[in-house]
């Protein structure tokens, strides 16, 4: 089955009770036994439910995966990951990651003894410098956020079997219509649904896949035991939304190609970050591992100007200025000052996060109007 009809039916079956083609909500909390133990495959719903088991279906699918995991946010499905680990272990994790991922890593987990080592993987082989007996885990994010940084998959991937670790993939901005970590050597992807998955800005969730049984019952285990999953209708949202997901990525694509573009000319802008440019750093790996080049890019003014960049943000019209990404519906971000503001603003400039950064999450609506938009916010 090819990924365009595995968005639509990859994992799923119509409901056995009475032929239902789109997944019920089952908005219930238990579910009846006829003796002690002896049930359908369902006894409570945070340890199972048959609207989020079907979700977790269709991601295991799409991702090329064996089994799925659903959570209650991207950063319950993260913390489930890192749940993996023991005190003294060590995670080397790209230095150009989503904001909230820092946070968890350095003031959660950092206090119950794992370490973390944040590393520029735009060249792989700096990951081996960081490797110790210690190392279990490798953390991937790519397109990085907010630089659109591209890290070779493959390349980590035979660092990790070399030292027998775990390769995780955050495949936010990508979706697994762009690129499928699991079929280049992951161990586990991992992506916050909230974004293109759901699609349309009304549920929060994250999800895992993985081909592995062994790491699977440990992950459902974590999930069951710590207890953030997400409920029927937010797993029916993102059933709805993967269903249009190669159709709605297709469009983000042609729009994020044409913004970089435009504003690759524009004489008021000194940098464009999309992999599709070709002076995009590993430009030739986002070719190579990716369908295409997504809808997200992130540029700055000249001038590193904090005020010029506030501005922009705050004349648009048809872009929203608001958090998050992946909605049908444009939006505009300021980094350093949103997404990014937990990490300290030494720690975001050495990767790149200038006070005239500005991400844009492109959505589908009419390229004219939303070039338009920049033109008149941009001056």
């Amino acid at each position: 089955m090819k990924f365009n009809t595995k968005t639509i039916h990859g994992g799923q079956h119509h409901d056995p009770a009475y032929g239902a083609v789109m997944t019920p909500i089952y908005q219930t909390t238990t579910y009846a036994q006829t003796t002690p133990g002896g049930h359908k495959g369902f006894e409570y719903s945070r340890s199972k439910n048959p609207t989020r088991s079907a979700l977790e279906s269709a991601i295991a699918s799409i991702e090329n995966g064996n089994y799925g995991m659903a959570f209650g946010s991207g950063l319950a499905a993260i913390d489930a990951v890192i749940k993996l680990l023991e005190p003294g272990d060590e995670v080397i994790s790209t230095s150009d990651l989503y904001g909230g991922s820092y946070r968890l890593f350095t003031s959660i987990f950092e206090k119950f003894g794992i370490t973390f080592h944040f590393v520029d993987m735009g060249n792989a082989s700096n990951i081996e410098k960081y490797v110790t007996k210690n190392t279990k885990l490798i953390w991937v994010e790519t397109p990085t956020n907010p630089m659109l940084n591209i890290i070779d998959i493959k390349a980590c991937a035979v660092i990790s079997k070399k030292y027998n670790l775990m390769l995780a993939v955050d495949n936010t901005f990508a979706t697994p219509y762009l690129q499928q970590p699991l079929d280049l050597g992951a161990d586990i992807v991992m992506h916050s649904a909230t974004k293109y998955l759901g699609g349309h800005s009304d549920v929060v969730m994250g999800v895992l896949a993985v081909k592995n049984k062994e790491l699977a019952d440990k992950l459902y285990f974590i999930q069951n035991a710590s207890g953030a999953v997400c409920g029927p209708q937010d797993s029916f949202l993102v059933l709805r939304g993967i269903k249009t997901l190669h159709i709605r990525v297709q469009r983000h694509c042609e729009n994020g190609r044409a913004i970089a573009q435009y504003l690759n000319k524009h004489d008021k802008i000194e940098t464009v970050y999309w992999p599709g440019l070709e002076n995009h750093l590993n430009h030739d790996i986002a070719k190579e591992q990716m369908k295409d080049f997504g809808g997200m890019l992130s540029f700055t003014t000249k001038g590193n100007n904090y005020n010029e960049a506030i501005k922009i943000v705050e004349k648009l019209k048809i872009f929203t200025l608001a958090e998050s990404l992946g909605g049908v519906e444009s939006l505009a971000g300021h980094p350093a000052s949103m997404t990014h503001a937990s990490i300290p603003k030494k720690e975001r400039e050495k990767t790149g996060v200038v006070d005239s950064l500005i991400r844009l999450s492109v959505g589908i609506e009419d390229i004219d109007d939303l070039i338009a938009d920049l033109e008149q916010a941009i001056g």
